[in-house]
């Protein structure tokens, strides 16, 4: 059987994970990166170490294998046993244990598991598709100064004297055209005040008789009725828990309800499923909430202590 396989697939979700008597790889989670010698930059990605003391069983692998294959979580364990029995033996032989898209297992001379990892693959989804690139350095673009265009030399025009007649002839146009239409305009705005006054008194008139006129009638019983009626709605949407914090998401309602299982064993009192409207995956969620802040805060409780790849599902 081959367990790397399932080792590696829960590597993409969890930050520990735990091989029953042999040890636990655990990701950590490094910056992105340049070289300064040859330009490239490396993504955000997750580095693999491994810890020979971790190797009391959690479950986490053997419940995964299980899932996995349709059996009991008793016979997953037995084969686990008997593969890490085999991987033993063969170390004990100074034989290379090779875990596909892991790394190397090997016993050092003080009798001790060493882990070298080997491989490209980034358990980072954050940084799924994103790949090393080469940064070009940038040439420096030297400015050119365009020459000057001289300009044309322009011909000194000759001198024309207008005679002082035609002078005081053009100054009394312009003083007549600017006293006839100061007059004009003072002509049209008092007759433009007269009609305004006579507009205004008739629309107040109209406007009295109106309201001699007018019968009002409210329906008081309607109007406190639909009122009613939308705050008891407005509260119903209030009280309604939108934010999921989810834990994971499947196809089968078999491995759905493992999962609700285990965290509900794990103390998530509140932890179910739930299948979004037009969707085919069950999210397995810990808990959810009226506010997306409150699910936020509860968020990042759940990614510090025990999954770094939980995310909020919003259903309205």
């Amino acid at each position: 059987m081959k367990i790397g396989q399932y080792i590696s697939e829960l590597l993409y979700r969890h930050q520990c994970v735990i091989v029953p008597n042999l040890g636990a790889f655990i990701t950590e989670k490094t910056s992105a990166k340049i070289n300064d010698l040859t330009g490239i930059i490396i993504p955000p990605k997750k580095n693999i170490i491994f810890n020979s003391l971790l190797t009391q069983n959690d479950g986490l692998l053997v419940n995964h294998i299980a899932i996995a294959l349709s059996i009991s979580f008793e016979e997953a364990l037995t084969l686990v046993e008997n593969e890490i029995k085999n991987w033993h033996q063969s170390l004990n032989e100074r034989q290379t244990i090779y875990l596909k898209n892991i790394g190397e297992l090997t016993l050092n001379e003080a009798q001790k598991i060493s882990f070298e990892p080997i491989g490209a693959t980034n358990y980072l989804t954050s940084s799924f598709g994103l790949s090393p690139i080469i940064a070009k350095p940038i040439s420096q673009v030297q400015n050119t100064t365009p020459s000057r265009v001289p300009k044309p030399s322009l011909e000194k025009s000759k001198s024309f004297k207008m005679p002082k007649w035609m002078g005081y002839a053009a100054a009394s146009v312009i003083g007549l055209t600017v006293l006839g239409s100061v007059w004009k305009y003072h002509m049209d705005y008092s007759e433009y005040l007269t009609q305004s006054l006579e507009i205004e008194k008739e629309v107040q008139k109209g406007v009295e008789k109106e309201i001699q006129q007018a019968t009002f009638y409210i329906e008081v019983p309607k109007i406190i009725e639909k009122t009613q009626e939308k705050i008891e709605e407005i509260t119903v949407q209030k009280n309604e828990k939108a934010y999921h914090v989810v834990a994971g998401a499947f196809r089968t309602e078999a491995r759905s309800s493992i999962l609700v299982d285990e965290l509900k064993n794990k103390g998530y009192e509140n932890a179910r499923f739930i299948q979004k409207e037009g969707s085919a995956m069950k999210n397995v969620i810990y808990n959810s909430f009226l506010t997306y802040q409150e699910a936020q805060v509860f968020l990042q409780e759940v990614i510090k202590n025990e999954n770094p790849n939980a995310w909020i599902l919003v259903v309205n």
